[in-house]
């Protein structure tokens, strides 16, 4: 996760916990005027469209005040959905032996995108088989990541 998306998740973190909802992850997309704040929220019993805009709603106030983000842009609060985003340590541990996709900020081997079982994770970094290969990749060069979903 870039340091800004960092930054922003440690800052609205506490607004949606105060909501009961847990903050996966945020993603800044900058386009200029058509730039996204995307946060990704999370529920024991799921996501829906009301907890989305109480979130908003909820996070907006922050963003109002703190104003981190010095260009326009559009707030988006999500779930997961089904290809669940990957932000943090403890979210590639509850998906070890799923299938993951993952894009690192700096290539490996000459490339930066990784799909395949993600096998293990030894202290931070994922090891993940990508046609019987293993590669191991430190969380920190993930710049983006997702489960791969079953159907």
């Amino acid at each position: 996760m870039a340091k800004f998306e960092q930054k922003l998740t440690d800052m609205l973190r506490p607004a949606v916990e105060e909501t009961g909802k847990s903050l996966l992850g945020v993603e800044f997309i900058s386009a200029g005027n058509n730039s996204i704040l995307r946060l990704f929220i999370d529920h024991e019993n799921g996501i829906d469209v009301d907890d989305c805009a109480e979130v908003s709603r909820q996070v907006s106030a922050i963003l109002d005040v703190e104003d981190p983000i010095s260009s326009e842009y559009n707030l988006e609060v999500s779930s997961p959905g089904v290809d669940k985003p990957l932000f943090e340590k403890a979210h590639f541990e509850a998906v070890i032996g799923e299938t993951v996709n993952v894009k690192l900020s700096m290539p490996l081997n000459g490339r930066r995108k990784f799909k395949g079982p993600l096998v293990a994770i030894e202290n931070d970094t994922l090891i993940i088989e990508v046609d019987s290969i293993d590669y191991e990749i430190v969380i920190s060069n993930v710049d983006k990541a997702n489960l791969v979903a079953k159907f």
